[in-house]
């Protein structure tokens, strides 16, 4: 933690900035397959033309086509088709088949607010998930890279030490943002996806979650549970950390990374049910459960 708030800083908007430059060229390849739209409209088209048949046509029909019963089965009803054309851009319980995303939330989807054991949950499964060492891997290989704390020292039992102090990092901030704050705050953790506009209005809106969010009645607010979590767990890691790096500034970088990451993985999440279709043709989608 040690060597002042730029290099981290600088590190989170580096993953932001890649990440936006990669759905940038995932939303131009969006754009080239919107010729299919057209055709789904002139489809449409077709088929509202095929439903405006004369009366005469209408009454040639046999008497069960025009009953109550029949109606109901009609494949023609334009809820229906919205239904089947949109099924395939939902939120999956992980990205990848691997990574968490349990607290992401589809797009026009309306869900209960949580409990406070089910906040717990959120925290817990982010936090000793199979694949949640991902980030601390990556940020324990960063640190030592530019020694960020030098005590540490280098080599295999060097990079432990990077690793499981960035391990406890996670942990504490995904407590402290996911589960104890919200419950304080009665604000909503989860992230729920806007699903429609241009690239930058969803890449925008998906950053901004960093600083907004919802209550549990489901107002937007300002996020305390991110800013001020995040914020406290950096706080908090001064406690396990060598007492060189105990500084304001050490601290504030660790903030700043925290809120860093959540807005990548935010902007990351925004898109990923995109990317689920078009480019690995819902290969990732859930199961459907059966009753």
């Amino acid at each position: 933690m040690a060597g002042g708030i730029s290099s981290p800083v600088l590190f989170a908007v580096a993953m932001i900035a890649s990440l936006a430059s990669s759905l940038r060229l995932a939303a131009q390849q969006v754009s080239v397959c919107n010729p299919g739209t057209a055709a789904l409209a002139a489809t449409a088209a077709a088929v509202d033309t095929a439903d405006a048949q004369p009366a005469a046509d209408m009454q040639s029909q046999p008497a069960q086509a025009q009953s109550p019963g029949g109606n109901a089965s009609a494949p023609q009803d334009p809820s229906s088709r919205n239904a089947l054309e949109t099924s395939g851009d939902k939120q999956t319980k992980r990205i990848l088949g691997i990574v968490p995303n349990f607290r992401a939330v589809s797009a026009d989807e309306k869900l209960p607010p949580e409990t406070v054991e089910e906040k717990f949950m959120d925290a817990t499964h982010d936090s000793f998930d199979y694949s949640s060492m991902f980030f601390p891997a990556v940020i324990a290989g960063y640190n030592m890279a530019r020694d960020a704390t030098p005590q540490f020292h280098q080599g295999g039992a060097g990079y432990a030490r990077y690793f499981w102090h960035s391990a406890v990092d996670q942990s504490s901030e995904n407590y402290m943002v996911e589960f104890i704050f919200p419950t304080f705050t009665r604000e909503d953790a989860r992230y729920y996806t806007l699903g429609h506009g241009g690239f930058f209005k969803r890449t925008g809106y998906a950053l901004s979650r960093a600083v907004i969010t919802r209550t549990d009645a489901g107002a937007e607010t300002f996020n305390v549970s991110e800013i001020v979590g995040a914020g406290a767990a950096a706080g908090l890691s001064n406690l396990y950390y060598p007492p060189a790096s105990r500084t304001l500034g050490n601290t504030g970088s660790q903030w700043g990374l925290d809120v860093g990451i959540d807005a990548a993985v935010f902007a990351f999440r925004e898109f990923w049910p995109d990317i689920n279709r078009r480019v690995f043709h819902n290969r990732y989608s859930d199961a459907p459960s059966h009753p």
